[in-house]
């Protein structure tokens, strides 16, 4: 019988180093800090660099997709989101990095959230394929479509990401 607890007692004490060594061999989640900077270049309507220690970083402001430069809105959508960031400091919540290496953050003009505004003001569509389920973007998107607001004008606008298919 005390055969058996002894048996017991160092499974236990196996089974719990093998958790703890697992746990310490699990990667850590990357943190990004919030950068601050000031928006040098806005390329279009969901593309600005930023100037931050003599360094431009390119950013791509994440969950939206705007309209192509040669596309309907496409000139209006780079205009507003000029509009709201040119010239201003940014702070940026940095989410990531895409695959061209730029940067993947909300973006935030004079404390206005410029991703949301931008699809606000039908400047810009939730990218679904990128945008989580539960995005309040999705509402304000709404909001904007029953509005007519910007690209919600058109009686069928396209999508960028359709756009680019058969362009």
């Amino acid at each position: 019988m005390k055969r058996q607890t002894i048996i017991k007692d160092c499974c236990k004490r196996h089974a719990n180093a093998s958790i703890l060594a697992s746990v310490a061999f699990i990667p850590a989640p990357i943190v990004y800090a919030d950068i601050t900077g000031k928006v040098v270049a806005v390329a279009d309507g969901d593309t600005i660099t930023v100037l931050r220690d003599q360094e431009q970083m390119k950013i791509r402001l994440v969950e939206i997709d705007a309209p192509e430069k040669a596309q309907a809105f496409g000139s209006r959508s780079k205009q507003s989101l000029s509009d709201l960031c040119f010239g201003r400091m940014a702070t940026l919540d940095v989410k990531g990095k895409d695959r061209y290496g730029r940067t993947l953050a909300r973006v935030y003009c004079d404390d206005i959230d410029a991703n949301a505004e931008q699809v606000r003001r039908g400047m810009a569509w939730v990218y679904r394929k990128y945008a989580p389920m539960v995005s309040p973007l999705y509402a304000v998107e709404n909001e904007a479509k029953v509005a007519r607001r910007g690209l919600w004008a058109d009686a069928e606008p396209m999508p960028p990401w359709e756009w680019r298919r058969h362009k």
